[in-house]
């Protein structure tokens, strides 16, 4: 008698044992990150210091990392197909080139995981239009192509949600003027569990610790390829003589000393936090270095040390480009593992909504 209940406490403790693990599985949930970069071409100094560079030290903390180039993002503002075709390439070459190793994270295009768009409708079934008609990305971008504004623009921040839920990602790197779209994917997640019971972990924010790179030629605004002014926007694929050009014509002001002032002094403060980015420095230790230099040859020693800084970059991105097959290869090998990982996820999301 005895035996029997020594044994039936025992059986009974591995049954607690045994639910136990089973509802701690359930609710775990795998640290993974996802960022994506739109492909514009070679990346200028602004998508380096303010994401790229920040994606190759995560790479190296996290074990599951995924980057897209986000070819359907771009498509907001269509390009002719060949240039679209040959921005991927160069978008994929730089970040490459800057250290990003498929290795250690997956590197993918977007459009080679079908399941983003599908994701992305049964998401837009469940957001507010007026939501999106806020968000300040939908303005500035329908002011900026002089239209009323399209569909794919209005929703694209509904694409970014899939992008980002389709992995069950838990950190996004954001830049300041991506945090409202990540509020949005956040509350997309939530309303989704509400709606159909806890699936989706609610993402969270990586932001970057590097002072927003603003124009060279207008630094109340941010750096941006698009910028008519060609002097405005440094890529880090630029020459050196570029380089000492458009930092020789930066907007400053009449002031020599070199202080760190953003609100009455924007254009050397710019030059400042592109000074610290790029050495690895505080904004108190640039400023030490440069005591006693005008504006004028401080403009000079920043050029120079983003020079430096983009050197073996720009030797490695020319390499790269020369072997187009091996661009392609590894973001269509990037694609293939991101789909092992997307498809068992999104057929739960089909059950759960009654798809199958």
């Amino acid at each position: 008698m005895r035996l029997f209940k020594l044994l039936y406490k025992i059986i009974s403790q591995k049954k607690v044992c045994v639910n136990l693990v089973n509802a701690l599985s359930q609710n775990m949930v795998m640290d993974r990150i996802f960022s994506g970069i739109q492909p514009t071409g070679t990346p200028h100094l602004g998508n380096y210091l303010g994401a790229i560079q920040n994606w190759v030290n995560l790479q190296e903390e996290c074990s599951s990392v995924l980057y897209s180039i986000m070819d359907m993002h771009s498509f907001t503002m269509p390009k002719e197909p060949a240039v679209l075709r040959q921005n991927i390439l160069d978008t994929t070459a730089a970040i490459l080139a800057c250290g990003i190793d498929p290795k250690k994270c997956l590197l993918f295009r977007q459009s080679l995981v079908p399941e983003h768009a599908e994701l992305a409708w049964i998401l837009g079934c469940l957001t507010n239009v007026p939501r999106l008609l806020r968000l300040p990305q939908w303005k500035m971008k329908r002011a900026s192509q002089n239209s009323e504004g399209t569909v794919g623009l209005l929703t694209y921040p509904v694409l970014q949600a899939a992008d980002i839920l389709l992995y069950k990602s838990t950190r996004v790197p954001v830049g300041e003027d991506q945090v409202l779209h990540l509020e949005l994917a956040q509350d997309i997640a939530q309303h989704f569990n509400k709606k159909y019971g806890e699936f989706f972990p609610v993402p969270k924010a990586i932001l970057s610790t590097t002072k927003k790179i603003k124009s060279l030629r207008d630094p109340s605004a941010k750096m941006s390829k698009s910028d008519p002014q060609k002097l405005a926007t440094v890529t880090i694929a630029d020459s050196p003589d570029e380089i000492v050009l458009k930092f020789r014509k930066a907007v400053t002001d009449f002031t020599s000393e070199v202080t760190y002032e953003p609100a009455a002094r924007p254009g050397v403060s710019n030059l400042v936090s592109i000074h610290a980015a790029v050495a690895g420095l505080s904004i108190k230790e640039v400023l030490h270095q440069a005591t006693g230099l005008d504006t004028a040859h401080y403009k000079m020693v920043v050029a120079e040390a983003v020079i430096q800084k983009f050197a073996p970059i720009r030797n490695e991105i020319k390499k790269l480009q020369e072997d187009k097959s091996h661009l392609i290869k590894v973001l269509e090998d990037g694609a293939e593992k991101a789909k092992e990982l997307a498809a068992p996820i999104y057929q739960e999301i089909r059950r759960l909504v009654g798809f199958q």
